[in-house]
């Protein structure tokens, strides 16, 4: 039954996007100046949403209840959104996570990038379609789980996403680190690209030796110049022998195919966070999710921080601004049927993009069925919120494409 409303919903939104009903990708009263960061739009997908007539998957994860659902699934779940581009007309692209958490339980979940599209009237968010991340002409040099050559959450992790000018997609890997360049229907182009001189646990290329890069700590977050020149893809953990807390970005040149050697340090607020996204504001300026491991009441650290790479005050660092901070959000409308102060209280926030000026999108990566940050025993939605910021980002024009 519940394939048959999803797929209903989808049809649905589709048609509704078709007409032009979704209206813009922002509610209308978002163009309020506000003085506080302040809550503007909320929508939420539930947790039990699956792609229609999938493959089964979550085998590995055992029979045992986790939040009150019993694996494995039927379908595939669309959940974990590690990162997002617009994806035109209302609705947007966003990356689903490499699964149920690990290289070892994930070998059953189809990489996938979901269309959505949020209709913030009625708080609910449609599920348009999406495709499978493949491999059809055996670019990568290392076996695949999938004899068809579908990528699976064993073979990458895959957690930030930005679309070149050309309409192709660059995904960022946390498993190698790689970088992963897909056409429009998610086919890769070309052979996994390789960050030198670094090496995460899983990395298939690392024979025996020692990695200098933590399990899955690899690109979490993924900007690209306005120009559409240059990636900007930074690391989750700290490379082996830096200071704690340092994490490493990194310029890539999509006309020349390779790093040019450019590194900056952004410097986390406590060691033992992680970031969550990196997205383009302009030629020197990243917005960044920055957060603490909790969820609920557990939750401390969830920001996002303007980071400027010219570093001002010659740190060697990213100089950082707080623009919002995710567990304090002026909600005087009660959206959602929240208070007046909204918290966004999940383990991993893994999505941000901006809308105008003065306004971002939010999204959470609801790991699936673990993480339980909004009601404790009970799996956590996909949320998509909007924030209405009291400064102007004054963002490059070509950023918001």
């Amino acid at each position: 039954m519940r394939q048959i409303a999803i797929r209903a919903a989808a049809a649905t939104g589709a048609t509704a996007l078709a007409l032009g009903l979704l209206g813009s990708p922002t509610p209308a009263h978002d163009h309020d100046d506000v003085r506080t960061p302040t809550l503007t739009g909320f929508a939420s997908l539930p947790a039990q949403t699956y792609v229609p007539a999938s493959d089964p998957s979550g085998a590995a994860l055992g029979t045992a209840p986790i939040n009150g659902v019993v694996p494995p699934f039927a379908d595939q779940p669309v959940q974990g959104f590690s990162g997002i581009v617009r994806g035109g007309g209302g609705a947007y692209e966003v990356l689903s996570d490499n699964g149920f958490g690990t290289k070892a339980n994930s070998a059953d979940y189809a990489l996938r990038v979901q269309r959505l599209a949020p209709v913030f009237r009625t708080g609910a968010i449609d599920v348009l379609g999406g495709f499978h991340l493949t491999d059809p002409n055996g670019k990568v040099p290392f076996p695949l789980t999938r004899a068809d050559r579908v990528l699976t959450g064993s073979d990458f992790d895959v957690e930030s996403i930005t679309r070149a000018v050309d309409g192709t997609y660059w995904i960022g890997d946390e498993f190698g680190p790689f970088l992963l360049h897909f056409d429009r229907t998610g086919r890769l182009l070309s052979a996994p690209v390789s960050l030198p001189g670094v090496f995460a646990p899983e990395n298939p290329f690392l024979a025996g030796g020692t990695p200098n890069l933590a399990g899955s700590k690899g690109f979490e977050g993924m900007a690209i110049s306005p120009d559409g020149r240059y990636l900007y893809p930074l690391l989750e953990g700290t490379v082996t022998g830096d200071p704690a807390g340092a994490l490493r970005m990194y310029e890539f040149d999509l006309r020349a195919g390779a790093y040019t050697g450019k590194r900056w340090t952004y410097q986390l607020d406590a060691p033992a966070h992680a970031i969550g996204d990196a997205i383009t504001v302009d030629a020197n300026r990243f917005l960044i999710i920055e957060r603490d491991g909790g969820q609920g009441d557990a939750a401390l650290v969830k920001k996002i921080y303007l980071a400027d790479r010219r570093d001002r005050d010659n740190d060697g660092k990213l100089d950082k601004t707080l623009v919002v901070d995710l567990l304090n959000i002026a909600n005087p409308k009660g959206l959602g049927g929240f208070g007046p102060v909204f918290r966004f209280p999940f383990t991993t926030i893994e999505d941000v993009i901006i809308l105008d000026e003065k306004t971002i999108a939010v999204l959470n990566d609801n790991n699936y069925p673990s993480s339980s940050g909004r009601t404790p025993g009970q799996p956590d939605n996909n949320e998509f919120i909007t924030v209405r910021l009291p400064k102007s980002l004054h963002p490059d024009p070509r950023a918001l494409r």
